[in-house]
């Protein structure tokens, strides 16, 4: 398994391992990829993908394997030499300056120059030639990278790795950050990258995304080679299997569950004019694309951006107020940027998961680290958090662990209404399945937490009783997770909300309609 399609391969690894210390990160792995194919890597973060790819790109060695390129041995000491060698790697984080300018970025590394003087008109004409290329000429070579769209600066990107020759293209998780119809587009370059013979490496989590644009698909899992094949051989059911070693029969869970009291009601709120009413026991999810307004909905609700219309009635509690008092309110907001907003990358897993609520970690105003650890460890063995001790640094986790913190400060704060912005966004379809029971367990018929988290965190005898369901708005651009996890649906469209409706009345291809605006037409 990994073989190429039949033809000399572009690139090839043999035997390829890898350990940190103790930990063996990929082991004897073997990929060939061909020209003109599009190979697709997939498997749970921490799977190994990464650091293959890391190797590949210059940025990690090998202990131990050979690699060729177009049959030639290869063997690059760091990225710059990968990139001279024709393999470039294009980041799920896009590793571009946004203070630069287009042309500057494209040529970064590798500008012409003479005397010592870059000769900017050369820079910006292969600037130009570059973005022909692509299909793009509308971008503008003087414009500063800040200024463009997330679509836009990926073309930049890709178009930094095909200024230099670019052979070998590896996309890690492409689409994250895009819009369905930016998606589509990228389908497209990468068709016409296929014809012009370039190989190819895709590396996602979304399943329908790899079937839809890969011609093979190989599965990694615990640094190790599960399997793979010819993608219209491979079924969603058989690469799931193949990537968490056992068949996941029910991805989206569906307990039983009982509409309760109304918790959250919001009237006429913000640019938006959101009107609806969140119950306990129920998921409202916000279908709508990227750049619709959705996530300035819920940063306003939870008083991170100032609103200066509308009604908010947070269970007793009427109003605006900040985020410190939405906390005391019951109610928790989850990022979509974890980086940057969702977790502190410096501080330990048992920090992110308890600085919201310290009290009942110690007398009075003190912590005691033993108790906050045994809080912490309780909530990591509870979602499956992988990580050596709750004192290690959350920046070392993979994504779907991080993202298990950060979810475990909201019921580690014990909170009734949980926002969630894209609560799945980059992680493993494992780490997804068990956050997806998560969700439906926290708004089920009878959800409870163990006594043992509840006296670790010094809660009342009524909370000690069985828990009311919680309630859950979230916002997803994975229109299926959103049919699947809720009972109620409102579609975002050009910073307007509609309506929540019940989700048997609902299609994947009604709710894309409504929210490219194409149902109005």
């Amino acid at each position: 398994m990994g073989d190429a399609i039949s033809g000399t391969p572009r690139f090839e690894m043999r035997g390829i391992r890898k350990a940190f210390g103790a930990t063996t990160a990929v082991d004897g792995v073997d990929v060939s990829v061909a020209p003109g194919e599009v190979c697709a890597i997939v498997g749970q973060n921490g799977a190994g993908k990464s650091t293959l790819m890391a190797i590949l790109s210059g940025a990690l060695q090998p202990d131990a394997g050979r690699m060729t390129l177009d049959g030639a041995p290869y063997q690059p000491a760091h990225p710059l030499d990968a990139r001279r060698a024709g393999v470039a790697m294009i980041y799920q984080e896009l590793s571009l300056a946004p203070h630069l300018t287009v042309a500057e970025n494209i040529l970064l590394g590798m500008e012409p120059a003479s005397f010592g003087l870059i000769r900017r008109a050369e820079m910006r004409r292969t600037a130009k030639e570059v973005l022909g290329r692509l299909g793009h000429p509308e971008i503008s070579v003087d414009a500063p990278v800040g200024t463009l769209s997330p679509a836009a600066q990926q073309l930049v990107e890709i178009g930094r790795a095909l200024a230099v020759g670019c052979r070998v293209l590896v996309l890690d998780e492409p689409t994250s950050s895009l819009s369905q119809a930016d998606t589509q587009r990228l389908f497209a370059l990468i068709a016409e990258l296929k014809r012009t013979g370039h190989a190819i490496v895709y590396i996602s989590h979304f399943i329908e995304e790899v079937k839809e644009v890969a011609d093979r698909i190989l599965v990694l899992r615990d640094g190790t080679m599960a399997g793979g094949g010819m993608t219209a051989d491979l079924a969603p059911p058989d690469i799931v299997k193949l990537m968490v070693g056992r068949p996941v029969d029910a991805l989206y869970p569906r307990s039983p569950r009982r509409r309760g009291a109304p918790i959250l009601d919001v009237s006429d709120f913000g640019p938006s004019g959101a009107t609806f009413t969140l119950h306990r026991g129920e998921i409202i999810g916000i279908a709508g694309l990227v750049g619709a307004g959705r996530t300035r909905l819920f940063r306003g609700l939870f008083g991170l951006e100032p609103v200066r219309t509308g009604r908010v009635r947070l269970g007793a509690w009427s109003g605006t107020a900040a985020p410190n008092e939405r906390w005391r309110m019951g109610c928790g907001f989850l990022s979509e940027d974890r980086k940057e907003e969702g977790l502190a990358a410096a501080l330990s897993v048992a920090d992110n998961m308890t600085l919201s609520r310290l009290e009942g970690l110690g007398p009075g105003p003190m912590v005691f680290p033993r108790t906050q650890d045994r809080a912490a460890a309780r909530w990591m063995d509870r979602l499956q958090i992988k990580s050596r001790s709750p004192r290690q640094p959350v920046a070392e986790l993979s994504g779907g662990n991080q993202q298990k913190v950060a979810i475990a400060r909201l019921l580690h704060h014990d909170v009734d209404v949980l926002l969630l912005d894209e609560p799945t966004r980059g992680i493993d379809v494992a780490s997804k399945a068990q956050i997806y029971e998560l969700i439906d367990a926290l708004v089920s018929k009878r959800q409870a937490t163990g006594d043992s988290e509840r006296q670790a965190t010094g809660d009342s005898e009524r909370q000690q009783a069985e828990r009311e369901p919680r309630a859950v708005l979230m916002i997803s651009s994975y229109v299926p997770e959103l049919l699947g996890l809720c009972d109620r649906i409102a579609v975002m469209c050009r910073g307007r909300l509609g309506e929540p409706r019940p989700v048997a009345d609902l299609t994947e291809h009604g709710l894309m309609l409504e929210a490219t605006g194409a149902g109005d037409a």
